[in-house]
């Protein structure tokens, strides 16, 4: 009897336990958060525990999925995505600077021609005066071509004409000198055309780029603070958005400066070549005047 009344117990305790662990099995399921709020349940909710705890009941993945904390992907950091979603001043600093890029390359390409084409026009103009023995055989020899050449040539002779009559060469040759050295300093002016931009260019790009990173790197603070949290996928892409203008800066700025140098030595090259078709039309018209000199004093001795 005794052993009967044990076991009717035993039963009695397991019936009655039955229906708290199966309040209780639903809790375990749910994250900290629904844990330590109050045990406050619907009646729905409380019909709705015991069927989850069904021996045959399975948890669905998109409930367990739900449970989870939500995690932020990092967007794609790419150079038109991070120019994309960059600050307005930002993107004005970038665009400046491509601009700035694209004029450097473009005076490249035309001053490349056209210091090719000069230079050219002048040793060949050299090479066809070399024999010449007066200012009229030269322009004979040029032609009608325009260049530094033919005008420093009709130069001296205006200047020639201008003086007949007039006894000291020294005063004609002056004078000759001098509208031949504005010819080649206007000469100078123009082929150094461009290579100020370009001077400008290789200076203020890094700066500027500098101060759309100093920019763009106090916008990430600020989003920092107000997302209230340090976590690398929030602070990497606005602080790689505010370098890329400093890597845009330095694209613009380094060609531009060795670019600059290049044409620096170029045409300097080049101006030496024009002061050597100064110099020979010079010789030219001194010929010229020791010629007259020379035929107007036989004349005076016959």
């Amino acid at each position: 009897m005794f052993r009967t009344v044990l076991k009717l117990a035993a039963m009695a305790a397991i019936v009655l336990a039955s229906p708290a662990l199966a309040q209780q099995q639903p809790t375990l399921l749910q994250p900290p958060a629904a844990q330590q709020a109050p045990a406050q349940a619907t009646p729905a909710a409380a019909q709705a525990a015991p069927a989850a705890s069904a021996p045959g009941a399975a948890v669905s993945p998109a409930a367990g999925a739900s449970t989870q904390l939500t995690i932020s992907v990092p967007r794609e950091l790419s150079p038109w995505s991070m120019f994309m979603s960059a600050d307005v001043v930002v993107k004005a600093v970038m665009i400046g600077l491509a601009l700035a890029s694209l004029i450097t390359w473009t005076i490249f390409i035309a001053k490349m021609i056209e210091l090719s084409v000069v230079q050219q026009k002048v040793r060949s103009a050299l090479k066809k005066i070399s024999d010449a023995r007066s200012l009229a055989e030269a322009q004979f020899a040029l032609g009608s071509k325009e260049g530094v050449l033919p005008s420093l040539l009709a130069a001296c002779m205006r200047e020639a004409r201008l003086s007949a009559g007039i006894s000291s060469d020294a005063g004609i040759k002056e004078r000759a000198a001098s509208s031949c050295a504005e010819i080649v300093r206007a000469e100078a002016r123009r082929v150094r055309l461009g290579m100020g931009l370009l001077a400008t260019i290789g200076a203020t790009s890094p700066f500027v780029g500098l101060f759309g990173t100093v920019w763009g790197i106090m916008n990430s603070f600020i989003g920092i603070s107000k997302a209230q949290t340090t976590n690398l996928a929030v602070v990497a892409p606005g602080i790689a958005e505010a370098l890329l203008a400093t890597a845009i800066g330095l694209v613009a700025a380094i060609p531009a400066v060795i670019i600059y140098n290049h044409f620096a030595r170029v045409t300097k090259g080049y101006l030496e070549l024009v002061n050597r078709a100064s110099g020979a039309a010079a010789r030219l018209l001194s010929r010229d005047l020791d010629r007259t000199h020379v035929g107007g004093a036989r004349a005076a001795a016959e």
